[in-house]
């Protein structure tokens, strides 16, 4: 059970990573960005390309600062002019960006199935209750929990942060105050978009790299938002961590239904509580 529960961490640990970013870009943009998945799956062939040339850890540097520079031109070219567009012009404007970062990869790299190579540091073992736990995952689990508490530092303890904080809240006053809101959103759409490449980094040696890989964690990265709370950070962590253990644990005990537990909780969720479980009226 101890070894389950660990694997329920690791993939909501993945969750959160690219589950974030949409909190991040809806917060401030408040752009419903249905192409996030893409930039998981983006950075996972880009941190593949880069690791062929110079190694994993180079392939993770790589990833996660392309795609915050990624993430900076979608935010000029992109979310900028749509956050006051109707919501079905976002839905159709990101869904379209979705398919041409889909179809970009397909002629990149094919159609085939490829897959990075753990480093050598994490390839072994670890002994955990009489069972053997591999290294990596735990590394997995570390990296988003890590990534966590340095947001929730950034977003507490920094000047922008604070920025953040009161922009998502009222932009309308913190612009009033000078904050120059344009670019705070920058920033913040970069972070989103460089945690998406990230966590599709560190998910290429756990998953098998394809162009339509980002879809099914769009999917549930989108229910821990909504179960989380649109706007919450940290609803979105407890969401991301909960949902891993439900359907991990699902898999195991009832897999003919483990894919049906997601979707059912955000259900009761949104029948018990619509705005989340720590979202808050505006």
């Amino acid at each position: 059970m101890i070894i389950h529960i660990l694997n329920g961490f690791v993939y909501g640990g993945l969750l959160y990573l690219v589950a974030i970013g949409l909190v991040l870009i809806f917060g401030l943009r408040q752009v419903v960005n249905f192409a996030h998945g893409s930039l998981f799956m983006l950075g996972a062939y880009v941190g593949y390309a880069a690791t062929a040339v110079a190694g994993f850890w180079a392939g993770v540097v790589v990833a996660t600062l392309v795609l915050a520079a990624l993430g900076l031109l979608l935010d000029r070219a992109v979310f900028r002019p749509l956050q006051d567009q109707d919501p079905i012009v976002t839905l159709l404007v990101t869904f379209g960006l979705l398919l041409v970062l889909e179809d970009l990869v397909r002629t990149v790299w094919g159609k085939d199935t490829l897959t990075i190579a753990m480093p050598d540091l994490l390839s072994g073992m670890v002994r955990i209750a009489g069972e053997d736990f591999p290294v990596y995952r735990l590394f997995v689990i570390l990296v988003a929990a890590g990534m966590g508490a340095g947001l929730t530092l950034w977003l507490k303890r920094s000047r922008i942060g604070l920025y953040v904080r009161a922009f998502a809240s009222d932009p309308l006053t913190t612009g009033t105050q000078g904050v120059d809101t344009e670019r705070v959103s920058a920033a913040v759409v970069a972070l989103g978009a460089g945690f998406a490449g990230l966590a599709g980094i560190i998910a290429g040696p756990l998953l098998a790299l394809s162009p339509a890989m980002g879809g099914s964690i769009l999917i549930e990265s989108f229910i821990v938002v909504v179960v989380g709370g649109f706007g919450s950070f940290s609803g979105a962590f407890v969401a991301a961590l909960v949902i891993g253990q439900l359907q991990n644990l699902g898999i195991v005990f009832i897999p003919s239904f483990a894919t049906m537990i997601p979707f059912l909780l955000m259900m009761l969720i949104l029948l018990w509580r619509p705005l989340g479980l720590t979202g808050r009226a505006a």
